[in-house]
Parts: structure tokens; C-alpha cells; sequence
């Protein structure tokens, strides 16, 4: 696009998003951030645009497919385990139910 041509919403949403990228990659503090949102909330121009992430590399690690964390690895695993758990005890306690009831029925014949 030429640098002249007027912005949209969609493109200073673009660049917004793209700036938390980075300050959570942590390429930018939260004043920078905050600065280069307000600029880019007042940009008219893709040049205007351009001059707030012109300091900052083009693709960032989400945008690449980067993988999950170490942290999400271990946080789906224990979800995993959890509910595996909970159905193992879950189908234990409901067959201890059916026993206790076969017992309580065939004491409730003897008198």
C-alpha cells in the first residue's frame, strides 16, 4: 500500500494487536506500549502506521505457530490425569454402591 493511502479501524487494530505481541514478548515496557497505541489510535496513514513498529521485527513468535509452553504441557497434562482419576473413582465407587446394595438386599431376606 502507499504510505499516503488513509488507515481503517482494521489496520490500527491490526498494529494494536501486534504491539501486545511484543510487549508480551517483551520487546516494549508498558509505557512504550501504551505510547504507541495512543499514536496508533490517531493515525490517519499506512505511513503513520508504519513509524510505530518500524523499530520492531516484522513476524513475532505468535504469528510464527510457536508451540505450547513447558507451563501449558503440564497444565493439560494434570487436567488429563484429573479426569482420568476421577473416572477411575468415579466407575470403583459407583460398583462399591452396587455391592453394598446386594448385600444390604440379601440381609434384609435373613431375619
Amino acid at each position: 500500500m502507499h504510505p499516503s493511502i488513509r488507515a481503517s479501524d482494521a489496520d490500527r487494530h491490526h498494529v494494536v494487536e501486534a504491539l501486545q505481541e511484543h510487549t508480551a514478548a517483551g520487546r516494549l515496557s508498558l509505557d512504550e506500549f501504551t505510547a504507541r497505541v495512543d499514536a496508533a489510535h490517531r493515525a490517519t496513514t499506512y505511513a503513520e502506521l508504519a513509524a510505530i513498529t518500524a523499530d520492531l521485527p516484522a513476524e513475532t513468535p505468535a504469528r510464527r505457530g510457536a508451540t505450547r509452553g513447558p507451563l501449558a504441557v503440564v497444565v493439560i497434562a494434570a487436567l488429563v490425569l484429573a479426569l482420568l482419576l476421577a473416572l477411575l473413582f468415579g466407575v470403583a465407587g459407583l460398583a462399591g454402591w452396587a455391592h453394598m446394595s446386594a448385600m444390604m438386599a440379601a440381609m434384609s431376606g435373613c431375619h
